[in-house]
């Protein structure tokens, strides 16, 4: 679950263009309106949807490594059966050479299944970060409708962003709306039941 952070924290700024504000200049020639902030490290501690997100990637992936595991171990006990009939002389040379390659084989798609199972969980997490991201966004817009910021801004410690007053920090109102949306949208990470299914 580290990329998926990893990838939202990458956004330390998380530009939100309002045209209407932009356009709008004081007197002096420069932009009107005021930039707030999200602390972007509470958000993902507290945004239900993130929490979610997470759990359900930690089910998958630790779903994936029970499932090797067990492949690995029948694999094993294949191989050890194979060596002990080879050496108390059970089958023939041809049936040996055959076999090896059989265990060949299998170890071969074991390794396939292991690279395509976690190419697909890493493609699952991207979609899953744009998701965020998108909602995030998406809210952020219907939140500033009224054209009262120019930006909004991630901050998060060690970010590009060194210090921000605190009266500029607008986290706990994105934060209840973006949990109240999603709690009302319905719309639920998959539990780990629903994720063994696929």
């Amino acid at each position: 679950m580290k990329k998926i952070t990893v990838l939202f924290l990458a956004l330390t700024v998380a530009i939100m263009s309002c045209n209407k504000a932009a356009e709008k200049t004081s007197a002096g020639g420069q932009p009107s309106g005021r930039i707030v902030y999200v602390n972007t490290d509470t958000l993902l501690n507290n945004y239900e949807y993130y929490k979610d997100v997470v759990k359900e990637f930690e089910n998958k992936r630790f779903a994936l490594e029970n499932d090797l595991a067990k492949r690995s171990q029948s694999f094993q006990n294949e191989v050890s059966m194979f060596q002990r009939r080879a050496q108390a002389g059970g089958m023939t040379e041809e049936q040996a050479k055959t076999t090896q390659m059989q265990l060949q084989k299998k170890e071969q798609d074991i390794m396939l299944f292991r690279d395509n199972a976690a190419g697909n969980l890493q493609e699952e997490q991207a979609k899953k970060t744009d998701e965020l991201l998108t909602n995030i966004n998406a809210y952020l817009k219907k939140y500033n409708s009224s054209d009262k910021y120019d930006m909004v801004i991630g901050y998060s410690k060690g970010g590009g962003v060194l210090y921000a007053k605190e009266d500029l920090d607008i986290t706990d109102e994105i934060l209840k709306g973006l949990n109240e949306e999603y709690k009302g949208s319905g719309k639920k990470a998959e539990t780990p039941a629903d994720s063994t299914k696929k």
